[in-house]
C-alpha cells in the first residue's frame, strides 16, 4: 500500500527541504517537494492531508527497562505520595480493592524519599502497620533501593546473620535489619520475590507496549535482562506480542545461556527482537545518595558513594565485549563510575567499534569529556534529572557540582554523539518533554541549572531521533525522514521547531506509523 503525506511541516533531519513524502512497503520511497511527489501514475494511492501539522521520524529508545514498565503496571503505585502515612494509605487500599490474600506478595513502586515530608525512607515498621499479614516490597522510583516489611525479610531470610553483598548495603540498626535495602543487595533479594502470573505479565507487556507507541516511540530497549526473563521471552516470541522493535542488553555473567536460547536473535532481528550486547552496573543513583564520585557528599568528608564493580571485573567485562564484537552499556552516574569505564575501556580498546555506552554520565566531570571522543564511548543522558531530581542534586552536591549534570553542550561541542533516555519506568517515555528538559535546564523549583549546557530544540531532537539510531548501528534504516529508510513515523499537533520553549512538553502525538502501519492514532 502506498500513501502520500502533504500539507504540513516535515522535520526529517536530513538536508532536505520537504514538501510531501511517499512510503511503500514499509520504507521512504519518495522525498521532495509536492510536484516531484505527486507526479506520475496515483491510482490506488491514499492521499493524507496533514492539515498543518508536523511529521517526523518516529522516536527511539536509548535506554530504559521494558519488562520493568509492563510489570509497574501490576504494582502499587506510590509515585504520588508525599508521606508514609499516604504510602500505608494505599498498601491498604491496594489490597482491599484487589482482593490480595493474607500471605501474598504486595509489591509496590515509585516512592521517592526526595519528595516524602519524612526525607528518608520508610522502615519495616511502617511497613508492618500497612500489611502485617503480607509480604510487602517497597521499589524506589530510582530502582536502586528499597523496603520490605517484617514478613518479607522473614520470607527471603534476611536477619541479623545474613552476611552483607558486596556492592550492596543491608541497613542494620544496633545489629537488626531494617528492611532497607541498597544497590546489588536490593536487586538480588528484588529478584527472589515471585514474579506475578505468565497471564498477566504478558498483558501488561502489551499495555506497556502501548505506552511507548502513544509517546511515539517505535524501538524500545530491555535495560537490562535476568536469566529469569529467558521463560517470558520465548512466550513473547512463540505468541507474536511484539510489534515494536526490542532491543535487549543481557546480563554478560549469563552470556552463554543467552546466546544458547536466542541464536537467532543476536545482532539481528528476529520476530522484532535482537540481543543488541551486554549490560553492566558500575554505581548507584545520585538521587539517592549511591552515585560513586571523586568528591564527597555534601555534609561528608569521606561518603563518596557506591562502587558495585571491582576495577578487574569491569576490564574483564569490557575483554568480553570487545572480543565478541558486541555492544556494552555501562551504568555510570557519578564522575568516579565514569573514570572506572573510562579507564577499562581505555586498556581493552581493540580496533572494531562497538560503539561503548556510557549509560545515564549525570555527573560525567567536563575533563572526562575528551576521553569519551577518544574511546568512542557515547554518552546516553538522562536529561530529566535537571527536572526531576535538579534540586535534590544541589542538596547533594552542591550548586557548582549539580549545575553541570547532563553536559550535552559541551559533549557536543566536542562532535561526540548522544542520546537522550528515561530509564523507564523511573519517568515515563515522554520523549518532548525530554526535549524540553534539554532545552531549558530548569529544576521543578524553577532553579536554573547550567545556560552553557543548553542546547537548541533540534539537537535535542537528534538525542532521540538520529542519534540513538546510530548506537545501536542502525542509522541507515532508522532515525530520519530519507529515501530507502523504514517509514518510521510521528505525527504531532504542533512543530516543536517553532513552539515557545514551554510549550514543547505539551506536544501530543497523534499518529504512531511503524514500517508503514499506524500503531497509534488518536481520535479527533
Amino acid at each position: 500500500m502506498r500513501k502520500i503525506f502533504y500539507n504540513g511541516d516535515f522535520i526529517t533531519l536530513e538536508k532536505d527541504m520537504v514538501e510531501a513524502i511517499m512510503i511503500e512497503d514499509g520504507l521512504i520511497r519518495k522525498v521532495g517537494s509536492e510536484r516531484d511527489v505527486f507526479a506520475g501514475d496515483l491510482e490506488g494511492i491514499e492521499i493524507v492531508d496533514l492539515q498543518g501539522k508536523t511529521m517526523m521520524p518516529a522516536f527511539l529508545d536509548a535506554h530504559s527497562h521494558f519488562t520493568g514498565v509492563a510489570n509497574n503496571l501490576l504494582k502499587v503505585d506510590l509515585g504520588e505520595c508525599i508521606s508514609f502515612d499516604e504510602i500505608i494509605d494505599r498498601l491498604v487500599s491496594f489490597k482491599k480493592d484487589n482482593n490480595v490474600l493474607d500471605g501474598e506478595w504486595i509489591v509496590a513502586c515509585n516512592y521517592d524519599h526526595n519528595n516524602l515530608k519524612e526525607k528518608t525512607h520508610p522502615r519495616k515498621e511502617f511497613l508492618d502497620k500497612a500489611c502485617p499479614n503480607n509480604p510487602v516490597l517497597l521499589q524506589h522510583k530510582s530502582g536502586h533501593m528499597g523496603v520490605l516489611n517484617s514478613k518479607g525479610l522473614d520470607i527471603l531470610g534476611i536477619n541479623f546473620n545474613t552476611s552483607d553483598i558486596e556492592g550492596g548495603t543491608i541497613e542494620r540498626v544496633d545489629g537488626e535489619v531494617t528492611g532497607y535495602l541498597e544497590e546489588k543487595a536490593f536487586i538480588n533479594y528484588q529478584m527472589k520475590v515471585p514474579m506475578p502470573s505468565f497471564e498477566a505479565l504478558l498483558e501488561a507487556y502489551e499495555k506497556a507496549q502501548e505506552i511507548y507507541l502513544k509517546n511515539g516511540i517505535t524501538t524500545i530497549q530491555e535495560g537490562m535482562t535476568y536469566p529469569e526473563m529467558i521463560p517470558l521471552y520465548k512466550e513473547l516470541l512463540n505468541k507474536n506480542i511484539l510489534k515494536l522493535d526490542l532491543i535487549s542488553y543481557v546480563d554478560i555473567n549469563n552470556r552463554d545461556l543467552f546466546f544458547s536460547n536466542f541464536k537467532e536473535h543476536v545482532k539481528k532481528y528476529s520476530n522484532n527482537f535482537k540481543i543488541g550486547g551486554y549490560k553492566i552496573f558500575l554505581d548507584g543513583s545520585p538521587q539517592g545518595r549511591t552515585a560513586w564520585m571523586r568528591n564527597p557528599y555534601v555534609g561528608s568528608r569521606d561518603y563518596f558513594g557506591v562502587s558495585t564493580m571491582s576495577d578487574e571485573a569491569v576490564e574483564n567485562a569490557i575483554k568480553v565485549a570487545y572480543d565478541d564484537d558486541l555492544q556494552i552499556l555501562a551504568h555510570c552516574n557519578g564522575d568516579r563510575a565514569c573514570e572506572q569505564y573510562i579507564e577499562a575501556i581505555s586498556k581493552n580498546k581493540k580496533s572494531n567499534n562497538i560503539r561503548p555506552v556510557m549509560i545515564h554520565a549525570q555527573l560525567l566531570g567536563l575533563d572526562q569529556i575528551k576521553y569519551l571522543k577518544q574511546l568512542n564511548i557515547i554518552p546516553s543522558f538522562f536529561i530529566a534529572h535537571t527536572y526531576y531530581w535538579g534540586d535534590t542534586h544541589i542538596e547533594n552536591f552542591g550548586y557548582e557540582r549539580a549545575k553541570n549534570i547532563s553536559p550535552v553542550a559541551s559533549v557536543l561541542k566536542e562532535g561526540i554523539k548522544y542520546t537522550f533516555h528515561q530509564d523507564s519506568p523511573v519517568i515515563s517515555p515522554n520523549m518532548f518533554e525530554t526535549i524540553w528538559c534539554a532545552v531549558s535546564r530548569k529544576t521543578k523549583s524553577g532553579k536554573q541549572l547550567s545556560e552553557d549546557e543548553k542546547i537548541s530544540v533540534l539537537d535535542a531532537i537528534k538525542g532521540v531521533t538520529i542519534n540513538v539510531s546510530y548506537q545501536y548501528f542502525e542509522e541507515d534504516k532508522k532515525g530520519s525522514i530519507k529515501e530507502g529508510k523504514y517509514a518510521n513515523l510521528i505525527i504531532v499537533d504542533r512543530n516543536p521547531l517553532k513552539v515557545a520553549i514551554d510549550d514543547i512538553k505539551d506536544i501530543k502525538v497523534l499518529e504512531t506509523i511503524k514500517e508503514g502501519v499506524t500503531l497509534f492514532k488518536v481520535d479527533i
